[in-house]
């Protein structure tokens, strides 16, 4: 298998882990799919409409989310924001991820610039 193969793969189990992080940390208000994806996007972290609302849907189903239709516009929308329950499993893993990159900082050291 080719490096870049490898690598690839390697990126996106990462990235599938982290995603559940983003999603939750920016639907503590209201916000449909489309202007969801724009936010991560915006802030370097790309996800593909097939990627994103099955999750949403997974964790609605897990009761960290809960959606509603607004019917106002022109063009009706699902709006996702975070349950109660949300709220606190957002702050655990929050929390995780903070333990985990600061353990992951002291063992690679001064080692992050070698290649």
């Amino acid at each position: 298998m080719e490096k870049e193969d490898v690598l690839s793969g390697l990126i996106l189990e990462l990235r599938r882990g982290t995603i559940v992080l983003c999603v939750l940390s920016q639907l503590k208000k209201p916000m449909y799919g489309y202007s969801l994806i724009q936010i991560l996007s915006q802030s370097g972290i790309a996800v593909e409409a097939n990627t994103l609302y099955p999750l949403l849907r997974r964790l609605e189903s897990q009761g960290l989310l809960q959606s509603s239709w607004e019917t106002g516009e022109s063009k009706p929308r699902k709006y996702y924001r975070t349950t109660p329950l949300g709220n606190e499993v957002f702050t655990s893993l929050r929390k995780h991820w903070e333990k985990t990159v600061q353990s992951m900082n002291e063992l690679w050291g001064d080692d992050q610039d070698e290649s």
